[in-house]
């Protein structure tokens, strides 16, 4: 699929004015990408090639779409000496319209420690040195997908840690369905969506998100569908024949699919009754008889005191035995999901309260939406984008900035926003991410590699090689446990 959209447009405004304002005589503008902390130590690389493949790879600038954005321009700026389209033209005469670039990057999967280079973008024609930055805010929101990516790995080993305490080693698979995104309504386009749910499928396998899929397939040639998902009730659904009609539309669920799994959110009108009345008596027997599972699942009030109650409820009505951790465990036609207020945070205290009192981790499976796809933002994980190394009549020039910032003390203080300077590797020293000048450690090979270069598309990743890379870290974790 190529892209309609013009990408003279995908900049800020003000970049347009560079060309003019880079001191006279530059001929090379260097700079990278990197997350300088955030709410986690590492962060998951991925989403790079989406961006590639669709925004930046052959001829993207054509003739036409310089005409197109003259006129948008000239009316954006309201004079006719800032937007210069001979800039352009040269692109589309001397390169056929293919971007003057070079850019690096960490293979996508890698789990790169925090305040380390993900990216290096440099210009190859020394009449381009002002595109590098004219493509920060396009490439800059590869922030999003590495982001989604991160939180869910986080997630997982959160839920792993609690897997390996409190539920048998055969359960350990069952992982990889634990998290299921529920966040397609909760995005804000389609796009977010499909870059998004891809970066989550990194991790766990459960998704309603079908554009994650697409995605993966389209941009990453994934071998096969990765979110898979199951048959699953809404409440309106549930409460299609009022309240007296649940326990009916519930048996009729169970028939519906008398094999498999199957979710009933259970929470229309009392998730209590439903479970003590209904799924534990009335309809006990249907449920323990079917060849699947039955997913119960609450959708309000306070995640974990409802869940406890809820567990509560089904193990007096189903019985439990007790694993091998020494925690109690539903019998396996009947499992519990919460996808009502489920973050990070949210995700450790349940699964903390269900070990305090006794119950296995791998009676719970979880659905996360807004959270999971939209409540986070370039700040998550600090992501920045920076010039470190330029060529100026000639001269080879370190770039960098140090900023001295007051505290919330009202002391003067080195601001963490302080950047790297010079050209850049990334390197491994024993089995450690660190970034040096690309001068230093000659022996260390450098851990990016060119992935564009002049419009064309190199090293191509297949999403099976980038979720390899994600979950090494976790097969690292169950090996040292």
């Amino acid at each position: 699929m190529k892209t309609q959209e013009n990408i003279l447009l995908l900049a800020d405004a003000y970049k347009y004015s560079h060309h003019k304002l880079y001191y006279p005589g530059t001929t090379k503008i260097y700079s990278y990408l990197e997350s300088r902390g955030g709410q986690f130590d590492e962060t998951i690389f991925f989403g790079l090639q989406y961006f590639l493949k669709y925004y930046l790879q052959g001829e993207v600038i054509t003739t036409a779409k310089i005409d197109a954005a003259e006129v948008v321009l000239q009316e954006v700026f309201g004079r006719t000496d800032v937007f210069d389209r001979s800039k352009f033209d040269y692109i589309v005469e001397k390169h056929g319209g293919k971007l003057p670039v070079r850019i690096k990057a960490v293979p996508e999967g890698a789990a790169v420690p925090v305040n380390n280079v993900l990216v290096t973008i440099e210009n190859t024609d020394p009449a381009c040195f002002w595109l590098t930055n004219f493509l920060e805010t396009l490439l800059m929101q590869v922030w999003y997908p590495c982001t989604v990516a991160t939180q869910s790995r986080a997630i997982r080993e959160i839920v792993a840690e609690y897997f390996r305490e409190t539920a048998p080693e055969s359960a350990m698979a069952s992982i990889d369905f634990v998290l299921n995104d529920f966040g397609f309504r909760g995005v804000s386009s389609v796009e977010s969506a499909g870059i998004g749910g891809a970066a989550h499928l990194l991790n766990f396998r459960g998704s309603d998100n079908i554009m994650g899929s697409v995605m993966a397939k389209r941009y990453y040639g994934a071998d096969q569908v990765y979110g898979l998902s199951i048959p699953a009730t809404e409440h309106s659904i549930c409460t299609l024949l009022g309240e007296e009609g649940e326990l009916e539309v519930f048996k009729h669920i169970l028939k519906t699919f008398p094999t498999g799994t199957v979710a009933c959110v259970s929470d229309s009108y009392d998730i209590f009754r439903a479970c003590s009345k209904y799924w534990g008596a009335e309809l006990k027997e249907l449920v323990l008889s079917r060849d699947g599972v039955l997913v119960i699942r609450p959708d309000s009030g306070d995640p974990v005191f409802t869940l406890l109650k809820v567990f509560d409820i089904l193990m007096e009505k189903f019985g439990f035995t007790i694993n091998e951790k020494g925690f109690k465990v539903l019998p396996p036609q009947v499992r519990v999901i919460q996808g009502d207020g489920i973050t990070v945070d949210t995700i450790r205290h349940i699964y903390n309260a269900l070990k305090i009192n006794g119950i296995g981790a791998e009676n719970l499976v979880l659905g996360m939406g807004g959270a999971l796809l939209q409540r986070v933002d370039r700040d998550t994980q600090k992501f920045a984008f920076k010039c470190s190394y330029a060529e100026v009549n000639g001269e080879a020039v370190d770039v960098q900035k140090h900023p001295i910032e007051i505290d919330s003390h009202g002391r003067l203080v080195e601001s963490f926003k302080r950047s790297k300077a010079g050209q850049l590797k990334l390197i491994l020293t024993d089995g450690v991410y660190q970034t040096v000048r690309k001068e230093l450690e000659p022996e260390l090979e450098d851990q990016l590699v060119t992935v564009f270069e002049n419009g064309k598309l190199l090293n191509e990743v297949k999403f099976e090689e980038a979720r390899e890379r994600a979950g090494s870290g976790e097969k690292k974790a169950i090996t040292a446990s």
